[in-house]
C-alpha cells in the first residue's frame, strides 16, 4: 500500500522538474536569440550629399625613359673581331673606362700611314733647313726655297691627319699593336651590349652599336594626350606619377615640355615630365601613369564606401521617410575618398556610409 502511494508522488514530482528545465531552457532561447539580435542589427550611419569642388585630373599611361641627350653609344671606329667586352648590362662605368677590344687590320694601316708621315715630315723639314741655307748665300734662287717649304707643310699636315685618325681609334702612336681599345666617353649605366667575343665588326656597315650607356641621374616621363584634353594642359601643370613597379609610391614634377605636333596615327601629344633618379631605382621602359592636374569643377560627392558596386549597377541607400531604400545613380572619378555624383541625387540627401553593404538584400530592397 506505502508503494502505491510513493508512486503517484515520484510521477508528479518528476513533471514540476521537467517544467522547470521546460521554462529555464526557453528564458535561455529568447535571451540567447535577442542577443544575436542586437549582434547582427548594422550600425548605419548616414551623411548628406553636399557639393564641392572637384579637381579634374587627368590620367595618362605613361613610361620611363632615359634623356636622349645624356645616351652615349659606343660604334666600332673600324672594323675588326671583338677580343673581349669587359661590361654587362647594368654595370656601372666611369668616362673613359675601357669597355671592349677589338683587333683590326684598319690599325695596322693607320700606324703604317703615321710612320710613312713622320719620315716624311722630318725629310721635308731637313730639306727645308738646308734650302734655307743655300737661299741665304745666294745658291739657290728665291723659288726653291719657297718650293721647299710647302713640301715641308704638306708632310707636317699629312702628320696630323694620321695622328688624328690614331686618336680616333684610341692608339698610341708609338703602338705595335692592331687592337683598339674603346673606351667610355661619358661615365653612367651600361643599357645595353650588343657584341660578343669572336665576332666580326664593320665600322661602316654596323646600324646597332656595340655597347650603350646612360646617365640615368635623371630620367622622363612620357605620356600621351588625347587630341580633345590637349588644352587642359600646359607647361609647368602639376603632375603625379605612379609606377607598376612601386605601386605604394608617388613622384611629383611638372610638365617639361609638350611635342609641337600630335602624332598623326594616335591623334596623341607628347608630354614629358623629369623626375630626378639619384638612387637609380627608376629604370628605363618601366611602366606607369601621369596624373595630371587640370582645374576643378563644382559636383555633388559622397564618402566612396556609400556607393555598392553590384555587376554593371552602382547605387547607394538613401534614407527615406526614416528607411533606406536603394537608388541608382551616375558616378564620375574618384578623388580622396570621395566619389562625384554626376546623377540619381539630390544635394541635401541623407545615403548610408557606414555598413551601407550591411544593408543589401533587407526588407524593401
Amino acid at each position: 500500500m506505502a508503494q502505491q502511494i510513493q508512486k503517484p508522488v515520484a510521477i508528479a514530482a518528476l513533471v514540476s522538474l521537467l517544467s522547470v528545465l521546460g521554462c529555464s531552457r526557453s528564458s535561455n532561447n529568447t535571451a540567447t536569440a535577442t542577443a544575436a539580435g542586437q549582434i547582427s542589427a548594422p550600425a548605419i550611419r548616414y551623411v548628406a550629399v553636399v557639393q564641392q569642388n572637384v579637381p579634374e585630373t587627368l590620367e595618362l599611361v605613361g613610361k620611363l625613359q632615359p634623356d636622349p641627350t645624356k645616351v652615349v653609344r659606343i660604334f666600332p671606329p673600324a672594323s675588326g673581331r671583338v677580343v673581349s667586352v669587359a661590361v654587362k648590362p647594368g654595370d656601372h662605368v666611369r668616362a673613359g673606362e675601357v669597355v671592349a677590344i677589338l683587333s683590326s687590320s684598319d690599325v695596322a694601316g693607320a700606324q703604317s700611314d703615321f710612320a710613312k708621315a713622320s719620315i716624311e715630315a722630318e725629310r721635308t723639314t731637313r730639306q727645308t733647313e738646308r734650302q734655307k741655307v743655300l737661299f741665304e748665300h745666294g745658291a739657290i734662287a728665291e723659288k726653291d726655297y719657297i718650293e721647299a717649304r710647302a713640301q715641308a707643310d704638306t708632310a707636317r699636315a699629312e702628320l696630323a691627319r694620321t695622328k688624328q685618325r690614331l686618336d680616333l681609334l684610341n692608339v698610341n702612336p708609338s703602338a705595335t699593336t692592331d687592337r683598339v681599345k674603346l673606351a667610355a666617353p661619358a661615365g653612367g649605366v651600361v643599357t645595353d651590349v650588343n657584341a660578343a667575343p669572336g665576332e666580326f665588326s664593320k665600322s661602316l656597315e654596323s646600324a646597332n652599336p656595340l655597347i650603350t650607356i646612360a646617365d640615368l641621374n635623371a630620367v622622363w616621363m612620357v605620356g600621351d594626350v588625347y587630341e580633345k584634353d590637349v588644352a587642359k594642359v600646359s607647361l609647368g601643370t602639376p603632375v603625379t606619377v605612379s609606377l607598376q613597379a612601386f605601386p605604394d609610391q608617388r613622384w611629383n614634377g611638372h610638365i617639361d615640355s609638350l611635342s609641337a605636333a600630335l602624332d598623326p596615327t594616335t591623334r596623341t601629344l607628347k608630354v614629358r615630365v623629369v623626375l630626378a633618379n639619384p638612387a637609380l631605382r627608376l629604370k628605363p621602359e618601366m611602366f606607369g601613369a601621369m596624373r595630371v592636374k587640370a582645374g576643378s569643377h563644382r559636383a555633388l560627392v559622397v564618402p566612396a564606401k556609400a556607393i555598392i558596386r553590384d555587376g554593371g549597377a552602382t547605387t547607394v541607400y538613401v534614407k527615406t521617410a526614416g528607411e533606406p531604400k536603394q537608388r541608382t545613380v551616375t558616378v564620375g572619378n574618384t578623388v580622396d575618398g570621395q566619389v562625384e555624383i554626376l546623377s540619381g541625387l539630390s544635394e541635401g540627401e541623407e545615403v548610408a556610409a557606414d555598413g551601407a553593404e550591411l544593408l543589401k538584400g533587407g526588407p524593401g530592397n
